[in-house]
């Protein structure tokens, strides 16, 4: 059974760092794309971050330059740096991996900037 746990989301002022990780079970080490998108109140859930399993990244035009995602290990597949937070980036946060014809969720982590 796959299960996808985010963590690392929490509060932090307007211009601070957050590290989410994505930790998984159950996935094998093949995939087609790991992912981190966010939600916030209202409003539909974002891409803000894909990785492919050539390593190729695209990020959200409101991120690019300030958000980062990497490749970790089996156990912790995928990780989200988050550097000069806004208070726009406040939102839920779900990671997402895509295994065969699959794509697989986790819960989410809170993550509330403040200004």
């Amino acid at each position: 059974q796959v299960q996808l746990v985010e963590s690392g989301g929490g509060l932090v002022q307007a211009g601070g760092s957050l590290r989410l990780s994505c930790a998984a079970s159950g996935i094998g080490i093949s995939f087609n794309f790991m992912a981190w998108y966010r939600q916030a109140p209202g409003k539909q859930r974002d891409l803000v971050a894909i990785i492919t399993t050539s390593g190729t990244t695209n990020y959200a035009d409101s991120v690019k330059g300030r958000f980062t995602i990497s490749r970790g290990s089996a156990q912790i597949p995928v990780y989200l740096q988050m550097n000069s937070l806004k208070p726009e980036d406040t939102a839920i946060y779900y990671c997402c991996i895509s295994v065969a014809r699959m794509n697989y969720w986790g819960q989410g982590t809170q993550v509330t900037v403040s200004s």
